[in-house]
């Protein structure tokens, strides 16, 4: 399997509770056509066949940055995305669930048997824009911080699940990106996003 490509990022695990827009973006009809295309994503590389990336509707064909999170058990997977617009939505769904599954090298590669178990989170990300640490809102902002060719993410929700404030926030983005907490203070770039967030718990 290729390795994801360079726009791509592991991201912390993230419930799959929405975090974000004012208002969703996704109709539940497409929400759950892509949860499902990310399972078809997985099984298809375990099980191979052929697998459509036309996307379906011209909402699905425009390009966003997308994250794919999976669980086994109520437990991380793995979590692969593309930050960047780099493709349609629908064939980025099919690219990072791929890479979470058996891309990510904090984990041995999805293996057959897990899949009855296997739950997909996806994090549809909005464009990037630069933003003052202090009109950062933990809960609705995803963070990406980069300086030096050194680059960290993490999705708006994670904050939320740890019980961080923003300036731990902020500094937790700078040690994932390898750089020292206080980064974001002596020159990194500090970026912004948010996400609309569903995924296969949302569902029961």
């Amino acid at each position: 399997m290729s390795p994801p490509p360079e726009d791509s990022l592991l991201a912390a695990g993230a419930a799959s509770r929405p975090s974000s827009p004012d208002r969703n973006e996704f109709s539940a009809a497409e929400r759950e056509l892509l949860l499902r295309l990310a399972h078809q994503a997985i099984v298809s590389a375990l099980q191979p066949s052929a697998l459509s990336l036309s996307p379906p509707s011209p909402h699905l064909a425009e390009p966003r940055g997308v994250f794919t999170t999976l669980y086994s058990r109520g437990n991380l997977r793995g979590c692969i995305g593309h930050v960047f617009p780099v493709a349609s939505l629908y064939r980025a769904v099919v690219e990072t669930a791929r890479a979470a599954a058996f891309e990510d090298m904090r984990f041995r590669p999805l293996a057959f048997e897990e899949l009855a178990e296997l739950e997909v989170s996806l994090s549809v990300l909005s464009p990037l824009h630069p933003i003052a640490p202090q009109a950062i809102e933990v809960g609705r902002h995803g963070l990406l911080i980069t300086l030096a060719g050194r680059r960290g993410l993490l999705l708006p929700q994670v904050p939320l699940e740890r019980s961080w404030d923003r300036i731990t926030f902020l500094e937790q983005v700078c040690l994932k990106a390898g750089l020292p907490k206080d980064a974001w203070q002596t020159g990194a770039s500090v970026e912004a996003f948010t996400a609309e967030v569903f995924g296969d718990r949302d569902r029961r």
